[in-house]
């Protein structure tokens, strides 16, 4: 990626094709990318960033949709990061989002990205994370995280946004045991979609039932409808006032992100080191040579951490 400096200064000053490139280096991991990221990073912290997961078929395409519409009513710039599932064949990203996201493709205010899942956990990846930060520093006031709805990994995504939404809906047969997985106690607000249905309102009983056995405060619980529009207003209530909970501990927030994120990178990083230079065929063929009595799982891994493993 040639000019960094130049694609920096160039997404700081909101230019949409120096963006488009700067999210299309992070994605990819092109030479430089890494660099671009460490250089945009001072100058992100003000956008407001909202993770938006649950399970598939809740609706959360289309109530993002509906959010992007509010918060552009009310004046503020809005960028989307749509994690879609990689195609089989690319790698890429099937870019369902973007195409349920037309209506907004004129508006200079939007600013919507499809990025593939790539097989990280919770379909998130680091370059979900380097792509807000790309955004932040673009200036856009509110970064949109819509994820692959796969199960139990999206827990991820409270990691790298500020308030995580939780989209469920009432004929979800998997609703519980998505609460489950671990959504209970990540999510800053749930949205029970497809209000209409009748059994929408006893889910809302059953979610405030649940939440009120937790030792902090209960998230909120709003009903809506992201097809018709119905609830909006309410859901858009509910997330402005976790953000105005979180104005008092922003900057410690920021930081407990960064250390998480550094720490990931660093394991990352050294896991790929650590198995370069031959160390990953030795253990493989070591593996096929042992009798049963060899193949114990701890002790070998001991010997690989001491070097005690050797080509034969």
């Amino acid at each position: 990626m040639s000019d960094a400096s130049d694609l920096d200064s160039a997404v700081r000053d909101g230019q949409r094709r120096a963006v488009a490139r700067a999210l299309t280096a992070v994605e990819n991991g092109l030479p430089g990318a890494d660099a671009l990221v460490d250089a945009l990073y001072p100058h992100t912290g003000r956008a407001w960033r909202i993770g938006i997961t649950g399970p598939p078929g809740a609706g959360k395409s289309t109530l993002t949709d509906r959010l992007v519409t509010a918060f552009r009513e009310r004046g503020e710039t809005v960028a989307v990061v749509a994690v879609d599932p990689s195609s089989p064949f690319t790698g890429g990203a099937l870019l369902g989002d973007r195409v349920r996201m037309d209506r907004h493709a004129e508006d200079d205010g939007v600013f919507v990205r499809s990025l593939a899942a790539r097989g990280a956990l919770g379909g998130l990846s680091e370059a979900t994370e380097a792509a807000c930060d790309v955004l932040d520093a673009a200036g856009y006031d509110i970064v949109l995280v819509e994820t692959v709805g796969v199960g139990q990994g999206e827990i991820d995504v409270a990691e790298a946004t500020d308030t995580t939404l939780v989209v469920l809906v009432p004929e979800s047969g998997d609703a519980v045991q998505a609460m489950k997985a671990g959504l209970m106690e990540v999510a800053d607000v749930f949205c029970v979609n497809k209000a209409d249905k009748p059994e929408a309102s006893n889910l809302v009983r059953a979610l405030r039932a649940t939440l009120h056995l937790r030792d902090v405060e209960a998230p909120a619980v709003v009903k809506a409808s992201a097809l018709e529009g119905d609830g909006l207003g309410a859901l858009v209530e509910a997330l402005d006032g976790h953000r105005a909970r979180l104005a008092a501990r922003w900057d410690e927030i920021r930081a407990e992100r960064l250390r998480r994120r550094v720490r990931r990178l660093v394991e990352g990083h050294w896991r790929r080191d650590f198995w370069t230079g031959g160390r990953a065929d030795t253990l493989a063929e070591a593996v096929r040579e042992l009798d049963a009595e060899g193949r114990a799982p701890h002790a070998l891994a001991a010997r690989v951490l001491a070097g005690g493993l050797r080509r034969p």
